[in-house]
């Protein structure tokens, strides 16, 4: 079927970078990512819910597939896509974190951040540390923007809370509805061919209509 790939050559990211809404729609739509999930990580307070977050950071969970887009490609959209944060420091919840998943990552992304702040000539508050545990966000925050188009996801049957946070195609229309695509992006995606023909251009009518406006929370 369109948009799946063999378990093992998926691999996954790990990224704090601002409110985690504006990361779940940037990476959703990006070719080569496959799930996206929003949650918190980083800190050591156990089971850290929205209102009673700790010391984690708002992250933004991507499994991808390397064969078609590159760790160093995400890293790419991390740094250009920050809300806040990324040269001053600020509190936990939204700070620059980069969370590796095995070695060679951590050699990417410190490799990637010293390339950074070259280029920028400033001092990049990112911090860099081994990946621990993972926690999903509350459902209301999955695919947020998605989740402001109910129409959409009732008439594709993606209706359960589990669907939303997994669904590669949930992951896909919650970028594009947000503006995180551009029309082209949009209409060479084969997730989106199967859909029907209003479900067509209503997508695409948001497409149009939110690209280029801004991922911001």
């Amino acid at each position: 079927m369109p948009g799946q790939v063999q378990e093992q050559k998926v691999k996954r990211a790990t990224f704090g970078m601002g409110c985690f809404w504006a990361g779940d729609a940037l990476f959703g739509a990006t070719p080569g990512v496959i799930r996206t999930c929003v949650g918190y990580a980083g800190g050591s307070r156990p089971s850290p819910t929205y209102k009673n977050i700790g010391d984690h950071t708002e992250v933004i969970d991507i499994e991808y597939d390397p064969t078609i887009i590159s760790l160093n490609q995400l890293l790419s959209l991390f740094w250009n896509n920050h809300e806040y944060g990324l040269t001053t420091k600020i509190k936990a919840q939204y700070a620059s974190l980069i969370l590796y998943h095995d070695e060679e990552q951590k050699t990417i992304a410190e490799k990637s951040r010293v390339h950074e702040q070259r280029e920028r000539g400033e001092h990049l508050t990112t911090t860099i540390k081994a990946f621990e545990k993972f926690y999903p966000a509350e459902d209301y925050h999955q695919k947020y923007r998605l989740r402001l188009h109910p129409w959409l996801l009732e008439s594709l049957g993606i209706t359960s809370d589990e669907v939303i946070k997994t669904s590669p195609l949930a992951a896909k229309l919650n970028g594009y509805v947000a503006g995180a695509a551009t029309l082209e992006q949009f209409e060479s995606d084969d997730l989106c061919q199967n859909l029907n023909e209003k479900q067509y251009q209503y997508l695409k009518e948001c497409v149009i209509k939110t690209q280029g406006t801004g991922l911001y929370c």
